[in-house]
């Protein structure tokens, strides 16, 4: 029961987070992700940690925070991306010290070999099995540094010294206990501090590539407004690039406009059009631009209503479809996966105001069910074969290879985020 108090209190501390996630207060999957694992550093730093599955724990306090982060707004992957990304970080690092523990104690076994080759085999032979057997009973893969060195045989564990020393050996291995926990808590949190640093910088990263992709008198199209396009057409324009830029208004909440007058303030050529004018100007365009809501395992994109339609036409006239995402956008989920949730129905007053939704309201019926019914998603879906670049902070990759480059972000153990729930309760 004293191990539940500190899991407590760092959901205590997920509570200011939840209510902005699910008010929808945070904007941006940047800022989103950011404070994500802004907060996750802070239950890590605040987690007491037993002796032993000192990973275990920390994974549990990470997961019982993350799973109710994911509910409050299962519509921003973000949060889950950051939550595995992050229990994906303390099993590295536990491997690494587990390595790093192994390695040393092969190295104390090549040193005492010259002097007795047979017991030293013996001995060798035992700590084998023993981190065997406690690899079976943990419940990570691999074992931490702690269950390996706790479930040695004494004779391993212990270097043989003078029998004057037995009060100070036992003192030095609680020392030892105490050291290790820190270890791993400091590597796991300068991974996570790591990890804000990528998140923060993610947009520099991205436009630094711009000048590879955008060419002289080029029209590049994009819909909507996003961030990383804005810096991405600005670095650009910095490197003497001159170009033009077509922007589709983004109905029915306009974002093209805010993007249209940005552009314009940083001094590049831009034309604002509607989104039924995509197919019309298409065939003048060079490359389509975009960002990204989300890029899925299978290197799908959910994306800002209405970008289907302008990935269509570009595969229609073939013109290079490229997206722009962060590495805290990319999801180890395929969209078929139950845990995703691939839209939102925003609120139909984005497309109709009061009154004349109320005018085809059925008032004879005596009950008002309206005969005209508003649907008004906020994304869109393109599948894989859509995609012709992705760009992301880590270099420019094929929608084929984006699985391989995800793998190396999550554990395959952390895809489904859930507490494990003991037997018989």
């Amino acid at each position: 029961m004293l191990e539940q108090k500190p899991l407590l209190s760092s959901l205590s501390l997920a509570f200011a987070c939840f209510f902005d996630l699910r008010a929808s207060k945070i904007e941006g999957s940047q800022a989103t992700a950011r404070q994500t694992a802004e907060l996750l550093r802070s239950v890590i730093s605040q987690q007491r940690v037993p002796y032993t599955n000192q990973a275990g724990a920390l994974i549990d306090a990470v997961r019982a925070v993350g799973e109710q982060l994911i509910a409050a707004n299962p519509v921003e992957l973000a949060v889950g991306n950051i939550v595995r990304r992050v229990l994906h970080i303390i099993r590295e690092e536990d491997l690494s010290l587990t390595t790093a523990a192994i390695a040393g104690f092969n190295l104390s076994a090549a040193s005492d070999g010259d002097d007795d080759d047979d017991g030293e085999q013996d001995e060798h032979t035992v700590l084998s099995a023993a981190a065997v057997a406690a690899s079976a009973r943990n419940a990570l893969r691999p074992p931490s540094l702690q269950t390996l060195l706790e479930d040695m045989p004494e004779s391993v564990a212990i270097p043989h010294t003078s029998s004057s020393g037995g009060d100070s050996e036992g003192k030095s291995k609680s020392a030892d206990k105490s050291s290790r926990t820190r270890r791993l808590k400091h590597d796991v949190i300068e991974a996570v501090n790591e990890l804000i640093q990528d998140i923060n910088t993610c947009h520099e990263q991205i436009a630094e590539q711009a000048v590879e992709h955008i060419h002289q008198n080029e029209v590049i199209l994009t819909l909507g407004s996003s961030k990383t396009v804005l810096e991405f057409l600005y670095a650009a324009k910095e490197k003497k690039r001159s170009f033009r830029v077509f922007v589709a208004e983004g109905a029915p909440r306009y974002q093209g406009h805010l993007l249209a007058k940005e552009l314009v303030t940083r001094g590049l050529h831009t034309t604002l059009i509607t989104d039924s004018a995509v197919f019309a100007i298409i065939s003048r365009v060079n490359m389509v631009i975009v960002g990204a809501h989300a890029v899925m395992a299978n290197g799908g994109v959910i994306v800002p209503v209405g970008l289907n339609m302008v990935a269509l036409a570009a595969q229609k006239h073939a013109v290079p479809f490229v997206v722009l995402a962060g590495s805290h956008k990319l999801c180890p989920l395929y969209p078929h996966n139950p845990e995703v949730l691939l839209n939102e129905l925003r609120s139909p007053s984005e497309l109709l105001d009061f009154g004349e939704f109320s005018d085809c309201l059925d008032f004879g019926s005596g009950i008002g069910s309206p005969l005209l019914h508003v649907v008004n998603p906020a994304f869109d879906y393109v599948p894989p074969k859509l995609v012709s670049l992705f760009i992301t902070d880590t270099g420019g990759h094929n929608p084929s290879y984006m699985y391989r480059l995800i793998a190396d972000y999550y554990s395959a153990d952390d895809l489904v985020v859930r507490r494990r729930v003991a037997l018989g309760n």
